[in-house]
């Protein structure tokens, strides 16, 4: 697929949360990468899928003009003979949204809130080649530092740290991490999570 395409510059222009919205309108699905790269790419398989006609309509456009000849008779072969069913492309036609969810919890080994038949046929194709990871995602771990500290990975959008990152240091504090300890030292205090409210308390000055 070319990378270059007007469609492709006009998503590379949009910001973060506008990508996301877009993946969330084309792929059916909730999102919180920040990867914009991968976002693109995502949206636009869902969009190539889409504009693939569905089997129903491939039929009809070779259908032949006169009835084909009736099938000759042939004995029914017992179920020890009978081969498997071969996975036809055109299964999908006869499949409801909710079957063909279903199907998709089935071979992809995740649920999904899609709703778009043409993404959900295309990735339950794709787990089936073995192009794309099947399973539940895996959570990241927080990375350990040499001080046995954690770190936890927050993603914002850029307008949205800039304006942050202001609002604090007009407070005078003087560090991100300082904002963050008191802000969840607060907001712990308001639940009524008083012991582990007292791990972020604010240090004595």
């Amino acid at each position: 697929m070319p990378r270059h395409t007007a469609k492709t510059k006009k998503l590379e222009s949009l910001s973060l949360t506008e990508l996301r919205a877009r993946y969330r309108e084309v792929v059916g699905e909730e999102t919180r990468s920040p990867n914009k790269k991968h976002l693109i790419r995502r949206i636009e398989e869902a969009l190539a899928a889409k504009k693939q006609p569905s089997p129903a309509r491939r039929g009809a456009a070779t259908a032949p003009s006169t009835p084909p000849p009736p099938p000759v008779a042939q004995a029914t072969p017992s179920s020890e003979e009978a081969p498997p069913p071969s996975r036809r492309r055109g299964r999908f036609s006869t499949m409801s949204l909710q079957e063909l969810q279903a199907e998709y919890r089935k071979v992809v080994g995740r649920p999904t809130g899609s709703s778009n038949v043409s993404y959900l046929q295309w990735k339950i194709r794709e787990a089936e080649a073995g192009r794309v990871s099947v399973g539940p995602r895996a959570e990241r771990e927080a990375k350990v530092r040499e001080d046995g500290k954690r770190v936890i990975p927050l993603s914002f959008d850029a307008e949205a740290l800039e304006s942050l990152d202001k609002a604090w240091r007009d407070a005078g504090l003087p560090s991100r991490t300082r904002f963050f300890m008191r802000a969840v030292h607060r907001e712990l205090t308001a639940m009524g999570a008083t012991e582990a409210a007292a791990r972020f308390a604010p240090e004595e000055a």
